[in-house]
């Protein structure tokens, strides 16, 4: 799907990269069995960073297309607005540039039952658990959802422009670096994803991927909005207006959607007539999306992909970008809208139980 990402969230928590964290222990703590998981993240990741060169270098060099000159260029205000206005860290994340000759950064895979939206978890050292395996082999990706089919899992596999190593990592050349799979994405797009990606080095909470990714997402969306209003040409941010309506029609439809599947599987009724209650509302759901295309996208195709594919694991991830926003967008404001006392709350209610952090977000 055209820009698959935008209504997806911005990427993964780094078990890629953090991987090179807890490498050393995998033998111990999770079985060998996975060390070839881990291998591939580890070398994943290294391939990626090998691969980066500082902006400037790409700035300097005669080969360097002027046109990706001018998106270097853009990314590095950004960079700077994310700092200098948003207080987000200063480091050499997003300094550095590669072209993987690639669509996508990994591949994510996600599985949920048959009768149900919960994600399946897979646990991992320094990360915790999270609802997703990803991969830097599409291949890979593939044949480990195939795997998950025989056990009755829905499974989704999709493309991730991004992904963060949440700070971990030491010295500079292993920070997260700008990539091809989003350089070319229109201005207000570009930098939602380098806001979000920053976001998840200021606070995570172990194991718990609707927080963290809804937080990155609520600064993300309040970033994102500043920098149009503030940074954006007239014709940028009504580009953007364009493309933002498309996608919050399509998290509206795909909510009302979530919440009528999430009503069946939670109900009495036995699992036949859920069966036959979820195909039924999937047939509605396309002729819903087919409405919305025609009436308001003038035709627009840019998630046919998604809904041609839509199952109880690609509704489970939507849940994880999006349920916590509103909490954290009502805790930017109770906070005075100042991004410092923001982000010290954040991380003070990350290091909380969860149900102790469920109950203190307001």
């Amino acid at each position: 799907m055209k820009r698959g990402w935008l209504i997806l969230g911005m990427g993964s928590l780094g078990v890629a990269g953090v991987a090179l964290l807890a490498a050393g222990t995998v033998c111990l703590t999770s079985g060998c069995s996975t060390l070839g998981y881990y291998a591939q993240s580890v070398g994943g990741h290294l391939a990626i960073v090998r691969a980066a060169k500082p902006v400037p270098e790409w700035l300097a060099d005669p080969g360097t297309s002027a046109a990706l000159k001018a998106r270097l260029e853009l990314s590095q205000r950004i960079r700077d607005f994310a700092v200098s206005a948003l207080r987000e860290p200063d480091n050499a994340s997003y300094r550095r540039y590669a072209d993987l000759k690639r669509g996508a950064a990994v591949w994510n895979v996600v599985a949920a039952p048959e009768l149900s939206l919960k994600l399946q978890t897979w646990c991992f050292p320094v990360v915790g658990c999270v609802g997703y395996r990803g991969y830097y082999d599409q291949a890979e990706a593939t044949a480990f959802a195939e795997s998950l089919k025989p056990l009755g899992l829905e499974v989704s596999v999709y493309g991730v422009p991004a992904y963060s190593t949440l700070g971990m990592l030491p010295f500079d050349a292993f920070a997260d670096p700008l990539l091809n799979t989003f350089i070319d994405y229109p201005e207000g797009e570009l930098a939602r994803l380098i806001f979000h990606e920053l976001a998840h080095q200021i606070a995570f909470a172990k194991g718990d991927t609707a927080f963290n990714e809804s937080f990155a997402t609520a600064v993300e969306r309040i970033g994102g909005e500043r920098w149009l209003r503030e940074h954006a040409s007239p014709q940028a941010r009504a580009d953007y207006e364009r493309y933002d309506a498309q996608r919050r029609d399509f998290r509206a439809l795909t909510a009302r959607f979530r919440d009528r599947f999430n009503a069946l599987y939670d109900g009495a009724a036995g699992d036949t007539d859920k069966r036959a209650g979820k195909a039924a509302l999937m047939i509605e759901l396309g002729a819903d999306f087919e409405a919305l295309k025609r009436e308001r996208w003038g035709g627009y195709s840019g998630y046919d992909g998604w809904f041609a594919r839509a199952n109880n694991a690609s509704f489970g991830v939507l849940a994880a970008y999006n349920e916590l926003v509103p909490n954290f967008e009502r805790l930017f404001e109770r906070e005075g809208r100042d991004f410092t006392r923001f982000y010290e709350e954040v991380k003070r209610l990350a290091a909380l139980p969860l149900a102790e952090r469920r109950q203190a977000l307001p």
